[in-house]
């Protein structure tokens, strides 16, 4: 697990800082697309740089929520075509099964569309929404209004922790002394990986539970 988010947080850092906004709506529309990229660590990130002056606040939280669309209509689309053969075929590779497409399915059912933006606002769960919304062919505008509203609130609300972390870490007096010692994007990088873990270990007891 370890290796894993120091590996997945450097390759988002690389992309953002290569690509800027593009970046980040790359990376973001893996993400939905059902790639194990986590916004849990290329929003805060994006919002450190926001806090630094690289990007605009509210133009990386929008590039974010644009890129869970994109993602997300793929996804969506793939869904439409394929049915329940495709998660039958390719969902063991994104962590996506029949009973988890049963559970899907049945929140559609008792909430209708509103599901969607609700699921946006909840970690892991987005990447997986889109293909039972497909799957039950819901209408695509809806679909799209739903997925882009509940991606921008979890987006900003993502960015504004790096961003918070951000001007801490350029007015706290503590952390001034330590800036030679450890680089402040290294910093960030490391409290991502700390809210990575804590939603896997969250995750993992409401599994349980």
């Amino acid at each position: 697990m370890h290796s894993f988010v120091v590996t997945i947080t450097q390759f988002a850092i690389t992309v953002i800082a290569a690509f800027g906004y593009p970046g980040v709506i790359i990376l973001m529309a893996l993400e939905s697309a059902c790639l194990p990229v986590p916004s849990e660590v290329v929003m805060p990130f994006s919002g450190y740089l926001a806090s630094t002056g690289r990007f605009g606040f509210l133009l990386v939280v929008t590039a974010g929520a644009f890129g869970c669309s994109l993602g997300s209509t793929v996804a969506y689309i793939a869904g439409a075509t394929g049915g329940r053969a495709l998660v039958g075929k390719w969902g063991r590779y994104v962590s996506l099964d029949n009973a988890k497409l049963d559970r899907f399915e049945e929140y559609f059912r008792r909430f209708g569309a509103i599901t969607i933006f609700f699921a946006r606002l909840l970690p892991m769960v987005p990447a997986f929404i889109s293909v039972p919304a497909g799957i039950a062919r819901m209408p695509f505008w809806k679909f799209e209004i739903y997925t882009f509203t509940g991606s921008w609130l979890w987006c900003c609300f993502l960015a504004s922790i790096g961003f918070e972390l951000g001007k801490a870490w350029n007015s706290s007096p503590l952390l001034k002394k330590i800036e030679g010692a450890a680089d402040p994007i290294l910093v960030t990088a490391v409290l991502a990986g700390i809210v990575w873990i804590a939603w896997r270990k969250w995750r993992s007891r409401s599994r349980d539970a």
